[in-house]
């Protein structure tokens, strides 16, 4: 593979009240949450940035670790639009350092006056086991999302066309946007429609940038948030059927495959904006 260079919850007023690591880790089947976890990110497992590091570079004891960028903080390098050749223009820019997903409502119209389309944006490559670092943050309301396990033929085959088909981190304003009153499962940090993060996540407020890690070997994969792990599942495990049989996803053929695929970052028509994106193989 070519490699590619490139704090405490904000209290505001909700709509309404909105009530994946260990292999003991029971999941509570009623919720879908996980149970509570003090787990915090080991030391050992990986450099952790120091806090004065400039995003979007890659320190000597993380290139020495394995790891690489997927976005070299300037340019759409390693990524297209999925189902496309190019990334959707005006949808996505690249702005102060981070990938932005422009809200639709305020993207210009088409020389001819019809909208412009949109849709996911995924790297060239694909991945099988890794471990994927990235920060992220949102404007008040906004929906988005980390997509990975993604296949492009299976993704376009359903419609919408541009849109993955895949494992979710989920990425929301929890207090403002509706998603978070359909459940636990909707919520930031998410396996989104599978799994609920464990109450111990701890999402940092509106407009600032959250630090987070997907961790996906073999049939397991971890969910962290700014240091915790907040979602932990077994894709052989009896639990993990259960929550995909009840699931949105269920009906998919093949959608819950382990598989190569890409990483995808979510057009949901909101402001979004992800920057520091980087990833290891893991053997």
């Amino acid at each position: 593979m070519k490699e590619i260079l490139i704090y405490h919850p904000q209290m505001r007023r909700p709509l309404a009240a909105v009530g994946l690591g260990s292999l003991a880790l029971l999941v509570a089947a009623c919720s879908g949450t996980s149970e509570p976890s003090t787990d915090v990110a080991p030391a050992e497992a990986s450099t952790t940035p120091t806090a004065d590091a400039e995003p979007n570079t890659l320190l000597a004891d993380e290139a020495a670790e394995g790891w690489t960028r997927l976005f070299d903080g300037e340019t759409f390098a390693g990524w297209r639009g999925l189902g496309r050749e190019e990334v959707p223009a005006k949808h996505w820019v690249v702005e102060d350092g981070a990938i932005r997903k422009v809200d639709s409502g305020v993207v210009p119209l088409a020389p001819d006056g019809q909208p412009l389309e949109g849709g996911d944006i995924m790297t060239v490559a694909t991945y099988d086991d890794f471990e994927l670092r990235f920060q992220w943050k949102v404007a008040p309301g906004a929906n988005g999302g980390i997509k990975y396990n993604v296949s492009e033929t299976m993704s376009v085959s359903e419609p919408p066309a541009h849109a993955a088909l895949g494992f979710e981190f989920q990425v929301l304003d929890d207090d403002l946007h509706p998603d978070a009153l359909n459940g636990p499962n909707r919520t930031a940090g998410a396996l989104y429609d599978l799994l609920g993060p464990t109450d111990a996540k701890q999402l940092r407020p509106v407009g600032e940038f959250n630090d987070s890690r997907i961790v996906f070997h073999g049939p397991r994969g971890e969910h962290w948030l700014n240091g915790v792990k907040v979602v932990e599942f077994d894709l052989d495990s009896a639990d993990f059927a259960a929550h995909y049989a009840a699931s949105k996803y269920e009906p998919i053929p093949g959608f819950g495959d382990r598989r190569s695929g890409h990483i995808v970052l979510q057009d949901h028509g909101n402001d979004v904006w992800f920057r520091d994106i980087k990833i290891r193989i893991l053997p």
